[in-house]
């Protein structure tokens, strides 16, 4: 089989421009942070393919945003005895087919990705700190309002988390903060 994987880092953007006319029997698309592999579409991805299928990817930082990851991934990839295609960078990974230079050129290339994502932190964290030094950092919005969130719990038995996720769009994992005891009694810790 045929499988296409795409990823964006959040749920506000959109996979459009990913894998555009290449043909799969299967896609999975995963919007969350490359950070690590334990994301719920990867894992999925990872648990039905078999020998002789095949995974597009359209970018090397699409997969993975960590080199260790990256070629662990890649690795285990092959010894199943399936082929990964990066489409931009242009590189296949088959079974079997030990390729020290597009070893080479994955790495470098996912050491960058790696950096560039390590330096957007760091950015991000000293704009934080700036701002809070100037009293103009409150910490996260609330997602929801008093109304809502009293809604959210009123739900809470009645649908499942996904369902009730959705009609908020919020994430599940939020839907958990707004239950937990903390903020239950008013306490919101930056929801």
């Amino acid at each position: 089989m045929i499988f296409n994987y795409l990823r964006v880092s959040t749920i506000d953007q959109n996979t459009a421009r990913q894998l555009v006319g290449v043909p799969c029997d299967r896609e999975y698309i995963d919007k969350a942070s490359g950070k690590d592999v334990k994301r719920p579409e990867l894992q999925k991805l990872l648990d039905n393919v078999r020998q002789g299928d095949i995974i597009n990817v359209h970018s090397l930082d699409r997969m993975c945003r960590n080199v260790k990851n990256l070629l662990d991934l890649v690795d285990d990839l092959q010894k199943k005895g399936v082929t990964i295609k990066f489409h931009k960078e242009n590189l296949t990974f088959a079974p079997n087919a030990e390729d020290p230079l597009n070893k080479a050129i994955m790495t470098i290339i996912a050491a960058i990705s790696e950096l560039e994502r390590n330096l957007i932190l760091e950015r991000v964290r000293e704009g934080v700190a700036q701002a809070k030094k100037a009293g103009k950092y409150k910490g996260r919005q609330n997602s929801l309002s008093k109304i809502q969130a009293d809604e959210l719990r009123s739900m809470i038995g009645k649908y499942n988390r996904s369902q009730i996720a959705k009609h908020f769009g919020i994430t599940v994992r939020t839907t958990y903060r707004y239950t937990s005891e903390k903020n239950k009694q008013g306490v919101t810790n930056g929801i």
